[in-house]
């Protein structure tokens, strides 16, 4: 990653049931973010693919939750899922668009994963 982060976070902190990770950042920007939104928006290659033309949609992931976050040099975290998934490096400038775009993305992962015929659960 080149340059600093607009925003750097401060905390990271996930609940109890492992299904959600707060991210408050020094601006004061604060998101709750779902275990299952996290997994589905991963930032691997899996998930991504290497153009948008390769993205995945990952239907079943409604009851995945968070085992554990990793600090990954000074810009990201590697988020482990419950399901295995671990290759995704979360930026701290994604988590901060993840937050912010948050209802936009989740409708369009609904609407392509209605449109695949996959479920959430």
């Amino acid at each position: 990653m080149t340059g600093t982060p607009a925003a750097w976070p401060t905390e990271l902190r996930v609940d109890r049931e492992r299904s959600t990770l707060t991210v408050t950042f020094d601006s004061g920007e604060r998101f709750l973010l779902s275990a299952e939104y996290l997994r589905v928006e991963s930032p691997s290659a899996e998930v991504q693919g290497h153009s948008a033309a390769q993205r995945q949609i990952v239907p079943g992931k409604r009851r995945v939750k968070i085992e554990t976050l990793e600090p990954v040099g000074n810009y990201a975290t590697r988020i482990r899922f419950d399901d295995g998934h671990d290759t995704g490096l979360y930026s701290w400038d994604y988590l901060r668009e993840l937050g912010r775009d948050q209802n936009g993305k989740w409708t369009a992962y609904l609407s392509a994963l209605r449109k695949a015929g996959g479920k959430r659960e």
